[in-house]
């Protein structure tokens, strides 16, 4: 459970890294859309794991080793946006959120599903009285 203190920094961090993803380094990763999803910072604000949606890239795996490798530039960035607000810039640890990828792949699975038509015989108030004649 994060503190106040640790929801407001990671809100923060958050609203900033995704205006320096959107302004400040779209030249770095090629126009690829990256999204900042979720922050979560440590109880001393010195570390902050950064989830990642990554859209609009041939090679997720590859954009995210390539943020990396841009850290110093993305924590600079970022600490020219916060610095009068904060005592600390936080260490960035970067993540790839894959939960837009799971909500879809979930989606595409219950599009496969096929429901048989209802039984054409069976009333769903014949279903209803069969129910009732359980309980009593």
């Amino acid at each position: 459970m994060e503190s106040k203190r640790q929801q407001k920094f990671s809100r923060l961090i958050q609203k900033e890294l995704a205006e320096v993803f959107q302004r400040e380094t779209t030249h770095l990763f090629g126009g690829s859309y990256i999204s900042v999803s979720a922050v979560r910072v440590s109880p001393d604000l010195g570390l902050a794991r950064v989830y990642l949606s990554l859209m609009m890239t041939p090679n997720k795996e590859e954009l995210l080793q390539e943020i990396r490798v841009n850290l110093k530039t993305i924590r600079h960035h970022l600490a020219q946006r916060i610095k009068s607000q904060v005592r600390i810039i936080p260490e960035l640890v970067f993540y790839m959120d894959d939960t837009a990828e799971y909500a879809a792949n979930i989606d595409k699975l219950f599009d496969g599903i096929e429901i048989p038509p209802a039984d054409k015989d069976y009333d769903t108030d014949d279903y209803i009285e069969d129910i009732d004649n359980d309980h009593k």
